[in-house]
């Protein structure tokens, strides 16, 4: 199952060695798929596209910007002149920022919506045109648990409302591009076993925990596994869904 022989897919923020993307890119590319690195750092970019190419993989590596409409169009170009097609896309790139709303600026604001909610849009609005034109698209974008009970351990209010934002954006997407073969989802990962959380003191970490039903941080593969059923013929009838990713700290 979750079969993906013949896609293509572009997975941005995927240059971090621990991070979700990385693990996304290995999942998809364990399938089958063709993937793009997408990252604003070429030394992290070239050592994923490197570890998907020793386990015969094939992958393609781009530096990106995804606030820039240049840098977007460049990926999409190189991406098309590599592999012929562009079929699915993961907007898993993001900022955060810890800071109340009483010592936030409008630069703050401004800077976290520019990545989280701006740079989505520049990229999906890129990827519909290769997607239409064969009839078939999966568009995948990260949320987060903040976006959806207003506020979790790490992000500020402006990362919460980037959040909100990607849920209804997607939702109104799905709606849209339905009828061109293209399913629109989100995920909504809650705490993830990453560098920022194992660097949280001992005592925030533990109260974390505590609020987790399930007594644990989620693990990137969990997220990754989910985010390649997404991607599948399997999830064909799937469009405008937010998947709770969280161990049960958030359930709707």
């Amino acid at each position: 199952m979750f079969e993906l022989n013949g896609k293509v897919a572009v997975v941005t923020g995927s240059g971090s060695k621990k991070g979700i993307g990385r693990e996304i890119a290995l999942s998809l590319s364990k399938q089958g798929a063709s993937v793009v690195i997408a990252d604003m750092g070429k030394e992290g970019v070239d050592e994923v596209v490197a570890e998907i190419e020793s386990t015969g993989g094939k992958a393609l590596g781009v530096v990106l910007n995804v606030t820039s409409e240049e840098s977007v169009s460049n990926l999409v170009e190189k991406t098309l002149e590599t592999f012929g097609s562009l079929d699915i896309l993961i907007n898993n790139a993001g900022i955060s920022q810890k800071v109340t709303v009483e010592d936030m600026t409008l630069e703050d604001m401004k800077r976290i919506f520019n990545v989280n909610m701006f740079g989505l849009f520049l990229i999906t609005k890129a990827a519909l045109k290769p997607m239409k034109e064969k009839g078939w698209g999966r568009i995948i974008s990260l949320s987060s648990v903040s976006g959806k009970r207003g506020g979790g351990v790490f992000g500020g209010a402006h990362y919460s409302a980037s959040k909100a934002a990607v849920l209804g954006f997607s939702k109104n997407l799905a709606r849209e591009v339905a009828k061109d073969g293209i399913t629109v989802n989100c995920v909504a990962p809650g705490l993830v076993n990453t560098d920022i959380w194992k660097s949280m003191p001992e005592e925030l970490a533990q109260k974390v925990i505590d609020g987790i039903p399930m007594g644990r941080p989620g693990e990137t593969a969990e997220i990754a596994s989910t985010i390649t059923f997404l991607a599948s013929e399997e999830a064909s009838y799937i469009t405008g869904e937010d998947i709770d990713i969280n161990g049960g700290s958030h359930m709707d």
